[in-house]
């Protein structure tokens, strides 16, 4: 299918001063009573139609982000009443642990300027036509080489015989809602499926991260720790090789876009039956830990 703009709204920086340096992939997730407040400026690119996310070009904001272009969400959407696509605001940017969101949201001026001023990026997830065929469910997962955290090379295939939930990621990705929240949520999902009384044995989570240069088997395995503990049963971290994920993420509408030192990408995660089929898959950062436990448990019953 072609790929929707709108779908990939997000860009997401990987220089952020706190988790950028040595060591940075070892720092555990802030909580979520961290909330901190930066002023920032930008220009309006997207309103979404319900008013609760814009998409701004904003100016670098000291201490948290360089200058990009991302999707913010709108905590009170009358903010945004009167403001359009080209204008300048000003507003302010509250981040957390588990959240972030704008407000105090002020037209000052409007732009001259047109298109966005990210520039042009390279994809390793965009074929050359535009055209690919999208799996769907019960289309068996092609294979893609990766590095686990132990520093086997490993498949899809490898895991046969088990409902696999596997989902993206990088492990620079400072957004709460996004890369973060898709390892929360895996640790959720992973303790409902342990807790539940009769569920199935014979499933695996498996997160991803498409940063193979800088998401190393020691920079994934100390991340991991931040998120399952030392109990690794039934999670794997893997980085996936470039030329793997250039093949498979078209297939699965996941888009990464490298932007000089910043990533812009959408948010898979896909559920495989024990034959190496797709199960589910769920898209965005909206479904529930208790969703996913479910469909893993499903999955795991399929013969």
């Amino acid at each position: 299918m072609i790929l929707k703009a709108a779908r990939f709204l997000c860009l997401l920086m990987l220089a952020r001063a706190a988790w950028a340096g040595p060591g940075a992939a070892t720092m555990a997730p802030p909580t979520a009573d961290e909330m901190t407040s930066y002023a920032a400026r930008g220009v309006v690119e997207k309103i979404a139609p319900d008013m609760r996310h814009a998409t701004i070009h904003h100016q670098a904001i000291p201490g948290y982000m360089m200058e990009m272009t991302m999707d913010f969400q709108v905590r009170d959407t009358n903010e945004l009443t009167g403001i359009v696509p080209g204008d300048i605001i000003t507003f302010t940017l509250e981040a957390g642990g588990r959240d972030e969101w704008i407000e105090h949201i002020q037209r000052v001026g409007r732009s001259t300027e047109s298109g966005s001023a990210a520039g042009p990026g390279t994809s390793a997830a965009q074929p050359a036509s535009g055209m690919v065929a999208e799996l769907k469910p019960g289309d068996r997962m092609p294979n893609g080489d990766m590095m686990a955290e132990d520093g086997r090379h490993i498949r899809f295939s490898d895991f046969r015989g088990r409902a696999l939930a596997f989902t993206f990621f990088f492990t620079r990705c400072p957004l709460p809602d996004y890369c973060p929240l898709m390892n929360r949520n895996f640790a959720a999902a992973r303790d409902v499926i342990l807790t539940t009384p009769g569920a199935p044995d014979n499933w695996q989570f498996l997160s991803v991260s498409f940063d193979s240069e800088f998401d190393t088997p020691e920079t994934l395995e100390n991340y991991a720790n931040a998120y399952r503990g030392q109990d690794t049963g039934h999670w794997l971290f893997a980085a996936m090789s470039t030329n793997a994920l250039a093949e498979l993420a078209p297939r699965l509408d996941l888009m990464v876009v490298r932007q000089g030192t910043s990533i812009s990408h959408n948010l898979r995660t896909v559920v495989l039956d024990p034959q190496g089929r797709i199960f589910r898959q769920f898209d965005g950062n909206q479904w529930t830990a208790r969703e996913l436990a479910d469909a893993v448990i499903a999955a795991a019953g399929e013969k």
